[in-house]
């Protein structure tokens, strides 16, 4: 179901027992702060949202190569496929942004699938509502600005959409929306910049220049 083993164990530490109002109690301080005296009397219930949630706080702080390890293995699957040592870096390299808002390891997973999606991607039916003409040819014109970069990092791609958004006379959103459905398949992601950084030059501006295929 996607939980991490020590957010369980926390969890299910807590549904019966208390140290103060402390919530996240690693395995290491509940085998130093555990007593018979603070076991609580009354029923338990058990409550997935609060599990979730709890769950949630872990993976935000946990290392990005342990989550890496995670999710390689369901991408796997799902994919029917290897994931390559170079689609690994590329999703352990954007687990930072990944895990922000992950509240499982399945759900962690199913974020980091665009990364190692083959193209063309195929795009979700929010994605493809902003895949109009009018966004299909701004990208294309993005796509020009973006292939002068020489240095393919996240501060001259930041600078370049930036300008490229002013040249167009559109506000930052009008113009990262589309091309994080072209990039993602999806309207959900990390950072713009950073899946553009992450995807590499050759990658990125396949994927954007593959919306005008479509």
């Amino acid at each position: 179901m996607g939980y991490l083993p020590e957010a369980l164990r926390n969890y299910l530490l807590r549904l019966g027992w208390s140290h103060g109002d402390d919530e996240i109690i690693s395995t290491e301080q509940a085998i130093e702060w555990f007593n018979l005296e603070n076991i609580g009397k009354s029923a338990s219930r058990f409550d997935f949202d609060k599990l979730e949630n709890l769950n949630g706080t872990y993976i935000r702080n946990s290392d990005d190569s342990y989550l890496t390890g995670l999710i390689i293995p369901l991408l796997e699957e799902k994919f029917g496929r290897k994931v390559t040592s170079e689609q690994q870096q590329m999703v352990e390299s954007a687990m930072f942004g990944l895990k922000e808002r992950a509240k499982s390891v399945i759900s962690l997973a199913d974020s980091a699938a665009f990364l190692i999606a083959e193209r063309p991607l195929t795009y979700d039916e929010k994605a493809l509502k902003l895949l109009n003409d009018n966004s299909k040819q701004v990208l294309d014109r993005l796509a020009d600005r973006l292939e002068k970069i020489e240095d393919w990092s996240k501060e001259k791609i930041e600078a370049v959409v930036r300008e490229s958004a002013e040249a167009e006379d559109l506000k930052l959103g009008k113009i990262a929306q589309p091309l994080r459905a072209a990039l993602t398949g999806t309207t959900v992601s990390p950072g713009i910049f950073d899946v553009l950084e992450v995807l590499g030059k050759e990658n990125a501006l396949g994927r954007i220049r593959d919306v005008n295929k479509a």
